[in-house]
């Protein structure tokens, strides 16, 4: 059994478990958005780690659901300048701002009733 673990392991490649996603942070649509009283949620990731690719699932759901939300996201490991001016040092991070200040933060949450208690913080 062992041994069967061991091959299928090797056999599925680690990129099977990247998301598709893009980086759709751009910092003065995030400042104009602050300045009309809008509800920003931001989400932090990586390509390759699960936890993210389980909260890109539910944030889509979000997404769809709170429509006057505007949701932006970026990868943490590339977006390095966004990370650092959103103090965020953690993929897996959601942090919910409104009227240019941060509301709540989540990190490594994915489920979803979680996820959507802490956007609703800034509804």
């Amino acid at each position: 059994m062992k041994k069967l673990y061991l091959i299928i392991f090797f056999l599925i490649p680690l990129n099977s478990f990247a998301i598709e996603k893009n980086t759709t942070f751009n910092k003065e649509l995030f400042l104009e958005a602050q300045k009309s009283g809008k509800t920003v949620v931001i989400n932090s990731w990586n390509k390759t780690c699960s936890t993210c690719a389980a909260q890109s699932i539910v944030l889509k759901e979000a997404k769809n659901e709170f429509k006057n939300v505007l949701f932006l996201s970026f990868e943490q490991t590339v977006d390095i300048d966004i990370a650092k001016f959103l103090k965020i040092d953690y993929w897996t991070t959601i942090v919910v701002y409104k009227d240019h200040k941060e509301i709540a933060r989540s990190i490594g949450q994915t489920n979803k009733s979680e996820i959507y208690s802490t956007i609703q913080k800034g509804v």
